[in-house]
């Protein structure tokens, strides 16, 4: 058995599929050019059969990216895996489609409403199939950890037989603890004949908080794959946290003894911070790893003992996970040059047309704050990458507000025929900018989330807005944006989720009505 730990992302799939987090191809592709970085082993790019985007997003993927192999989610049905192997094909050796099928008795009897042998068929007829397609391929008991045992190790036996080179048990919901998890590893390695003919892996939810301690548990029981997201994304609670699972083998050789990751350990930190720029979603202060209180010590003891010896009161070295020193900053007088310089430094690869956008609001908040830092750079960035195609534009706005004045905007928006102004009043100054934008695009949004944050720190620094909107159907769009005016910022967002919402409506259209 290798003393390698597979890491298996799921941030692009599993991680997307939390609410609010939808990412656009651009954003998908930095993610996983990041995620090249990085080095993980496996990155799962998408669902490719739910729509023509993941289609797109896998395909794109598979065809740029380097290095990792390229994996492709697919159910038990020929239309799925047909789809996940042509998503993967332009990979090569490197393609990878994983089929799922739920096992467990509460799944078969409600959801599937099959029998045990009708299960243990539809999965070997899977495998076989994706198996025909592509010389890599994982197969997931969907609900692995609530399957009877005895059962889950005969549809782990027919799915190696079929040809399935990866065994994934995953822990679906959140159910299991990391003993009883543990045990269940054991019990397949010691119960299914052909086990040594496949990598075990394990993917873990955090319902109960148990996400990484289950993985690792995994681990030392003889699971050679960890699946999971970075910033541990993902539905509900989310999924197991890979920073967590890299660093804790990493830090504790005298548990984990000889395993190891292949991860380039100080890429993390960029790794968060893209995954937490692209997909909307904020990482908690306190967030092991990559919080911005991971290493902070604010206690006079913890201070003292820091300064005496970095080891009493920190187990990693900051700069392990890519923590350290602030880069010099930029300033209105630095080039384009310059400006590209940086960008490449945080991992950033801008076309042609961003490249001028960027640079553009690069110069223009160059003239409002005296430095132009990391992060500022990179939310900039983000808002030039936030939607495939604009719609709709921030050309100007101008607010009156007051404690004895109604709050009233003035917008114009640059579209593809020409600018359109409008004026309203609000309940406050972001709301009046945002009626005014409702009037000028003809929706009306709700607003169900909002955010600001400082993206670096003194009274000049950008603001960073970042919002989540339901235009009347129930779901929610992610808006982002950026300005040292907190109002600007409120309003660059919200055009972003009307440009988000035109984009997805458009899209709808041509499902509906395909061209003959």
């Amino acid at each position: 058995m290798s003393d390698q730990i597979i890491i298996f992302d799921t941030t692009l799939r599993d991680g997307e599929q939390c609410p609010g987090a939808s990412m656009n191809l651009r954003e998908k592709m930095e993610v996983a050019r990041q995620l090249a970085r990085v080095n993980v082993d496996v990155i799962e790019a998408g669902f490719p059969v739910i729509s023509d985007g993941d289609f797109e997003a896998v395909h794109t993927i598979a065809t740029e990216i380097k290095g990792p192999r390229i994996c492709g989610l697919a159910r038990c049905l020929p239309q799925d895996i047909e789809a996940a192997g042509a998503a993967v094909k332009p990979a090569g050796e490197r393609g990878r489609i994983h089929v799922f099928l739920a096992t467990s008795n509460i799944h078969r009897e409600f959801k599937l409403k099959k029998a045990m042998d009708e299960i243990i068929r539809l999965a070997r007829e899977g495998v076989a199939h994706a198996k025909s397609l592509a010389r890599d391929v994982e197969f997931s008991p969907e609900d692995g950890s609530r399957t009877e045992p005895e059962f889950l190790a005969r549809v782990v036996q027919a799915a190696i037989e079929a040809g399935a080179t990866t065994i994934n048990i995953p822990d679906t919901v959140g159910y299991a603890v990391p003993e009883q998890y543990a045990a269940l590893i054991t019990y397949l390695r010691s119960n299914v004949k052909n086990m040594d003919d496949a990598i075990l892996s394990v993917h873990c939810h955090d319902d109960l908080g148990l996400a990484v301690a289950n993985s690792l548990a995994a681990v030392k029981a003889g699971a050679r794959q960890v699946e999971g997201t970075f910033n541990g994304i993902g539905e509900r609670a989310g999924n197991c946290a890979l920073e967590e699972i890299v660093m804790a083998i990493k830090t504790r050789p005298d548990f984990f003894g000889t395993l190891h990751t292949n991860i380039h350990s100080r890429e993390i930190l960029k790794t968060s911070r893209i995954v937490s720029r692209m997909s909307g979603l904020h990482v908690a202060r306190s967030k092991a790893i990559v919080g911005e209180n991971a290493f902070a010590h604010s206690s006079g003891i913890h201070q003292d003992g820091i300064l005496k010896k970095r080891e009493t009161y920190e187990i990693m070295d900051p700069e392990e996970v890519g923590w350290g020193g602030t880069e010099l900053p930029l300033t209105k007088h630095s080039g384009r040059h310059a400006m590209l310089a940086r960008l490449d430094h945080l991992g950033f690869k801008l076309t042609e047309q961003e490249t001028k956008t960027v640079f553009e609001r690069f110069k223009e908040i160059g003239d409002k704050k005296k430095f132009v830092y990391d992060d500022d750079l990179a939310a900039l960035v983000e808002d030039s990458m936030s939607v495939a195609k604009e719609t709709f534009a921030l050309d100007y706005i101008h607010v009156t507000s007051g404690s004895t004045t109604v709050p009233t905007a003035t917008v114009r928006l640059k579209t593809s025929e020409g600018a359109r102004q409008d004026s309203s009043p609000g309940n406050g100054a972001v709301d009046a900018a945002m009626q005014a934008i409702d009037r000028i695009v003809n929706r009306k949004g709700h607003l169900a989330e909002y955010r600001v944050e400082a993206v670096t720190q003194g009274r000049d620094s950008l603001g960073e807005v970042t919002l989540k909107v339901d235009f009347g159907d129930g779901d929610l769009i992610t808006g982002k944006g950026a300005s040292t005016d907190v109002i600007e910022a409120s309003a660059r967002a919200y055009v972003n989720a009307v440009n988000r919402k035109e984009l997805t409506t458009q899209r709808n259209k041509e499902l509906a009505n395909p061209p003959l």
